[in-house]
Formats: structure tokens, sequence, C-alpha cells
């Protein structure tokens, strides 16, 4: 395991105790029944009980405390099993408390009968009745419970590591997915500027949750929030200790175009009114329970914003962005036999480091070396590579939009494609994603809807004249 997934795991532990806590005196003032004792793996001869508890739940039986002591009791239940009893315990909501397809279709026909307006209305109703699973309801429940929130995000979380291609699983996943989402609605949600004097558990979680640049120390840590640097979360009020997505931003002069020049935790810091350009250099989404929710167009524009008004010498606003899907696309086409790979100067500038009769195998044959420590390969290889990294981001698609996932992103929110940066991570996992290539995506406020427009309306990407350079 490594030190992030042993830090998280051990602040989702503190979570569910806290939890355990908080429900197991609930359930005492509501006088709930103490659970029988349980197999934590849920054997099928321990289900019955279960779906009594259930049973009990929906039928919502006396007044507002027994309720939530009966929705408490059961949380308590489900957190005390393990990971097998968990997974029997989302096939069972799935199968036995989901929709009932006979009356749904009877719902449907009384629907097609009515004709008066309050006899449609009275359908449309019940169609809709119909059509919210018992689970759904059940665990709505949970969101009058302290933490209730929390324990639904982390609950599907844990869904969808187990549901794999399960049908059921995968309906359950989508209902829960809308129920978050009528929760989290962009409204509801507040922006904090987090600084070094925020709490140590709040920076903690930010460390732990940190995906595209790991965070080594709380020294790095800290340089992430120096004078020079901006910080910026959304919470949500149900949630106030937990992150939902954090940006982190660096306020430098000119793009930026080397992300372990941007993290030395040994420069100096750059004075922030000297500052001409706001480098986003990672977005991270902290909930994995929320993956379908979209927050981060909200984010940047709201970060914008705020910069703007704090430093209103900022003139640039743009991305340091991985490009995660890029050797793995390249790999493939050379593994397709792609002719196309490289122009006759670059094949004629590779010759003198591979021999091979294609170009597919002379492309193989330099990859495979430890080029990245032979400037003469690494100068040989770096036209040819920003060549296809820009065919990749503008070209290479996923049904009707770009293949790489960050491009998706930041394109979606009305960002361009800027420009391409030569081995501007040459870290272990940079090298493996993209062979270090990074891609700066450049927000210009008055273009940033049209742009988005163009994208959703037409498939078109927003691109600068250097990288169309690149793809001639």
């Amino acid at each position: 395991m490594t030190t992030e997934e042993t830090t998280r795991s051990a602040l989702i532990e503190r979570a569910v105790s806290r939890l355990r806590t908080a429900w197991r005196d609930l359930t005492a003032s509501g006088r709930a029944a103490k659970p029988a004792p349980t197999d934590p793996d849920l054997p099928e001869e321990d289900q019955a009980g279960l779906i009594e508890r259930i049973d009990a739940c929906l039928e919502g039986k006396g007044g507002e405390v027994s309720a939530r002591a009966r929705a408490a009791d059961l949380g308590r239940h489900y957190l005390g099993l393990s990971p097998t009893g968990r997974h029997r315990f989302f096939q069972l909501l799935a199968e036995r408390f989901g929709t009932d397809d006979r009356e749904i279709r009877q719902a449907i026909d009384v629907l097609d009968g009515a004709h008066e307006q309050r006899s449609v209305l009275k359908a449309q109703r019940k169609l809709k009745a119909a059509l919210t699973p018992p689970c759904i309801r059940l665990l709505s429940q949970f969101t009058s419970l302290p933490d209730g929130i929390k324990f639904l995000v982390d609950l599907r979380t844990e869904l969808r590591e187990v549901m794999g291609e399960a049908p059921q699983l995968n309906a359950l996943d989508d209902q829960l997915r809308e129920l978050l989402a009528g929760w989290f609605d962009i409204g509801f949600l507040r922006l904090e500027r987090i600084t070094w004097r925020a709490p140590a558990a709040l920076l903690e979680k930010l460390a732990a949750y940190e995906a595209v640049h790991r965070v080594h120390s709380w020294q790095d840590l800290k340089n992430r929030l120096d004078s020079d640097r901006r910080y910026y979360a959304f919470f949500h009020p149900n949630m106030p200790e937990e992150p939902l997505i954090f940006v982190e931003v660096a306020l430098v002069e000119g793009l930026a175009d080397n992300i372990q020049a941007l993290l030395d935790m040994g420069a100096p810091a750059d004075d922030p009114a000297k500052a001409d350009t706001a480098i986003f250099y990672s977005i991270s989404n902290a909930q994995r329970g929320l993956v379908g929710l979209s927050f981060g167009a909200f984010l940047i524009k709201r970060v914008l914003d705020d910069l703007t008004r704090e430093l209103p010498s900022l003139k640039v606003f743009s991305t340091l962005s991985p490009i995660p899907g890029f050797r793995a696309w390249l790999e493939r086409r050379i593994a397709a036999g792609d002719e196309t790979l490289l122009t006759p100067a670059a094949l004629k500038e590779l010759k003198p480091f591979g021999s091979a009769t294609t170009q597919a195998e002379m492309l193989a044959t330099v990859l495979a070396s430890p080029w990245q420590r032979d400037p003469g390969v690494s100068g040989a290889l770096m036209q040819p590579l920003l060549r296809l990294a820009a065919r990749y981001l503008v070209t290479a698609k996923q049904g009707d939009e770009p293949l790489d996932r960050v491009a998706r992103f930041h394109l979606n929110n009305g960002a361009r494609v800027e420009r391409l940066n030569w081995l501007a991570d040459s870290s272990a996992n940079g090298l493996k994603q993209s062979f270090g290539v990074m891609v700066n995506y450049r927000y210009r406020p008055e273009e940033i809807e049209a742009n988005h427009e163009a994208y959703r309306g037409e498939g078109r990407i927003a691109t600068a004249p250097a990288v169309k350079a690149l793809l001639n």
C-alpha cells in the first residue's frame, strides 16, 4: 500500500469511528432494537434479519426520532460489515429493493389511458413513484443523520469499487448519483481559499487527496501554500471539513513549461504583485463517491474571478497539464504498424539511433532505449513526439470527443490547446504517461463561452497557432 493510500485509509477509518459513535447514540435515543449478532461477511442465513430492518425503515412507523434511530441502526449494521458483506449488501439492495417492472408498466398503462388533467397528474405521480426504487428511498433517510451525506458519498465509492459490469449494481450507482446530484447542486457549494494556517486535519486531507502531483512532505505542502501560490477548494455545508474538489495555482511570469521547476521547494517565492500569469497545475476531485458530478468548470470560473479581483496584474490564465493517455495511444499506433507517425525529416534524424525497416519499428526501437538520458537522442525525438502529442490531443477521439480525459475536461470548460512542452515532467510517472510531454490549456475569459459552445455544438477544438503548426 502506498503512503497516500495508507493516509487515505486512516482518514476513512477515523470518519467511520466518528459515525459509529454518533449513530450509536441515535440508536439508543430512539430505543431501536440492537442489531443481532451478524457475520461480517453477511452470509445468506443472516440476510433475513437485514431485510427486516430495511422493511422497517421503509414502512416509516413512529415519529421522526424513531425513523432516525432505525436508519442509524441500519447504518451501523453496514459499517460493521466486511468488504464481502458490503458487496452482498449492495446486491441485496439492487435485487430485492430495486424498481418493479410490472408496477412501472401498469403505471404507464394508467397514464396512457388518462384524459382529464387531474387523472393525468395523478397518473404521472404514480409513475414517478414506481420509477423511484425503494433502495433510494431507504438511502435518502441517511441525509437526516449526522454526517449522513458523507456516509452516502463513501458508500457510493465502495459500490463503484465492486460493481464491475453487473447491470443491477450499475443501475444502483446511477440512481445514487442522481440522489447525490440533488444535494450537491453548485448553488450549495462555497469556495474557500486555503492557507498554511488552515487546520492540520484539513491540510492532511489535501495531501492525501492530491491526485495529480503527489505531496511528498509537509514542507512540500507548505511550499504549495506559499505567498506566490493559491489553493482553492469547494465545500458543502453538510461536509464542512471535507473538500470536494480543489485546485492549485502558481503565480508566475510567462507560461510555465516544467512542473519540476514549478514545484521546486528550493526556489525562492516570487512577488505575486509582479506575476502576469496564473498557472493551474493541479485539479483534484477529493471525493471518489462524487464521480460524474461536475464541479470543475464552476471551480475554475470562480477562481478566475477571485484572482482577477485580488491581482489585476494577471493577464494570462493557463494550466500546465499532464497528457495521461498519450503514451498508451502511441504504443497502440506503433503496435498497429502505423506508417504515418514520422515525417521523412524525422525519420532521417532518428536513423543514427536505431535500425528498422518501418517507421513504427524505428520509433519503437528508439523509445525502448534510455533516450531521456542522451541529449542527442532526446533532441532527435523532441519534434516527432511533440507533433504526435498534438495529433493525439486534437484528432484522437472517443466517440465525438477527444480521447484524452484531461483534454475533455478543459476543452469542455472553454479552454484552448495553447502549447506543448518537451520533457516538462521528467518524473517516472510523467515519462510513463506521456514521455514527459505536458500541455498548456489557456483560458481567455473573453473566449471561454464561445470555445465551449463551439466544442459542445460542433466538436471544434480551439487550438493555438503553434499547435496547429505542429499538426501541419
